[in-house]
């Protein structure tokens, strides 16, 4: 059991490094409102993989891609967040508009939360994830429920943990981040990340 709870920890580690919608939006947070609203998306975003960890235990998940027309509302309303969340980058007013680097930007840790937290909810293919993957862990007479439950908090503390770090990492650095024209730059490049990853999934099927 606990091979394959190492081989899974070691499966999420590969994945959580992966440039997603989290690390952006993350990224994005520790930028313009600092390490605070930053770790509050990336707990929001590992308890939004906990949830859909449940609910492949539970079957919904399964239920939801068998059911093609529930799957691509999921998938089209995950896609429409994205692409506000990066519009909204885009349009949003720039320290290099206002001629002065400012102070970081106030942002309660409710909301910060709460978009790390849709961004996850919003992504059935977290359940399809699960879905595809946890049976493989799951040992023979053990509770598929608990088990993949189990999964999920493993999933969910990897996830945490590395979008810590680049909340971190990205907050350290926030002094040169937040340079005029290197905080403009930067603000575009997360606008149009997140905005072609929302287009992107608009066009999968």
């Amino acid at each position: 059991m606990l091979d394959s709870l190492l081989a899974f920890a070691g499966l999420c580690v590969v994945l959580a490094v992966t440039p997603g919608p989290d690390s952006f939006i993350v990224l994005r947070f520790a930028v313009r409102s600092g390490v605070a609203a930053s770790l509050s998306a990336a707990a929001g975003a590992a308890i939004g993989s906990l949830f859909w960890a449940g609910a492949a235990g539970l079957g919904l998940a399964a239920l939801l891609a068998s059911w093609s027309i529930g799957y691509t509302l999921v998938r089209i309303l995950g896609a429409l967040y994205l692409i506000y969340l990066g519009v909204r980058a885009l349009c949003a007013r720039r320290p290099v508009e206002a001629g002065t680097t400012g102070p970081p930007e106030h942002l309660s840790w409710w909301r910060a939360g709460r978009t790390g937290l849709l961004s996850a909810m919003l992504n059935p293919k977290i359940g399809l994830f699960f879905l595809a993957v946890a049976p493989q862990f799951v040992q023979a007479q053990a509770s598929v429920i608990g088990t993949t439950l189990l999964l999920g908090c493993i999933d969910a503390a990897v996830a945490f943990g590395w979008l810590a770090l680049v909340s971190i990492g990205a907050s350290r650095m926030v002094r040169w981040l937040r340079r005029p024209k290197v905080g403009t730059h930067l603000e575009r490049a997360s606008g149009v990340a997140l905005t072609g990853l929302g287009v992107a999934t608009l066009a999968t099927h």
